[in-house]
């Protein structure tokens, strides 16, 4: 197929995607809330509550990371760094892991990480959103609001190779052979 027909073949998958998106959105947005208990954290200022991490937004992004020892996740971490003021400036973000507060502390001084962290080290909470699985800890996203003077689950996604959350994985599937056994890597 020469590359003006597969270009617009592509666009047509493209719009079916959009389409998609937007019907997944609208039925987020129906999903009736969950609520979830006010658990608490570790962080270098020492314990905070989940209602805390909102400040002054009504809206919480949570990413739920595996922690230092996953090299996906930190390709993820990398990616959010550069996004995280837009985020920031319409809800609050925050990334937690299994990790000490130490540890994550010099991690994230080592990757250069702006966004705040905390450590469900010691809780259910990764549990009980669901993002622990038969090998430990599993990576995604849970959002949060508060409504009614508790905290409800509004929406969650997993994180994987090729979702939508790592610009990485889209632009290496631009390149005919794909990632071609790509992986990322610490330091290169």
């Amino acid at each position: 197929m020469n590359y003006a027909d597969t270009h617009e073949k592509l666009m047509g998958f493209q719009k079916q995607i959009f389409e998609i998106r937007n019907q997944m959105h609208e039925l987020q947005a129906q999903v009736e809330p969950q609520i979830v208990e006010d658990y608490t954290f570790e962080t270098p200022d020492g314990p905070v509550s989940l209602s805390d991490l909102f400040g002054d937004k009504d809206d919480l992004i949570v990413i739920h990371n595996m922690g230092q020892t996953c090299r996906y996740c930190t390709l993820w971490a990398d990616g959010f760094n550069g996004v995280y003021e837009h985020l920031a400036n319409r809800a609050a973000f925050v990334v937690t892991s299994p990790d000490s507060v130490p540890k994550q502390k010099a991690f994230a001084e080592s990757r250069g990480w702006r966004f705040p962290l905390v450590s469900h080290k010691g809780t259910s909470f990764a549990e009980n959103m669901g993002y622990t699985g038969e090998h430990g800890f599993e990576p995604g996203i849970s959002v949060f609001q508060k409504k009614d003077g508790q905290i409800v689950r509004v929406s969650d996604s997993p994180m994987g190779p090729y979702d939508d959350f790592c610009s990485v994985w889209h632009f290496l599937r631009l390149i005919p052979e794909g990632p071609n056994g790509w992986e990322p890597q610490y330091q290169y």
